[in-house]
Order: C-alpha cells, then sequence, then structure tokens
C-alpha cells in the first residue's frame, strides 16, 4: 500500500507541475505587479479554464495522499 501511495504522488506532482508550467504567466498576481495585460479584469475561457481546474483537483489530489501517509 505505502509504495502505491509512493508512486500516485511521484505521479500526481509532476502532473501538477506540467499544468502548473503550461498556465500562462500574464494572469494572476502578475497583473498587479505591472503586468502588460490591457484588460485589468479578465475571466478564464476555454482551454484556460480547464488547466484551472485541473490544476486544482489535482493540487487537492497531492495533499490528500500526503495526509494519506500520516495513516499508513
Amino acid at each position: 500500500m505505502q509504495t502505491f501511495l509512493q508512486v500516485f504522488q511521484i505521479v500526481i506532482s509532476v502532473l501538477l507541475i506540467l499544468c502548473i508550467l503550461t498556465q500562462q504567466r500574464s494572469t494572476g498576481l502578475s497583473l498587479t505587479f505591472g503586468g502588460n495585460n490591457a484588460s485589468f479584469q479578465s475571466t478564464k475561457r476555454g482551454p484556460e479554464k480547464v488547466l484551472s481546474q485541473i490544476t486544482v483537483v489535482l493540487a487537492v489530489l497531492f495533499v490528500l495522499s500526503s495526509l494519506a501517509f500520516l495513516f499508513v
């Protein structure tokens, strides 16, 4: 069981890193600190929204797998 959790956490962490790195750089707090985007209030649409949701799901799975190590 412990090896399954280790492999699961490694796979989730690699996917989470890839999702974070593929997101656009000109969104979020970078706009607050002098980003070049003219539209200050923008909503995520299409692939950006899906990628953002996948990132949240992967982050939750990573935290849950980390907590699972406490009980194994």
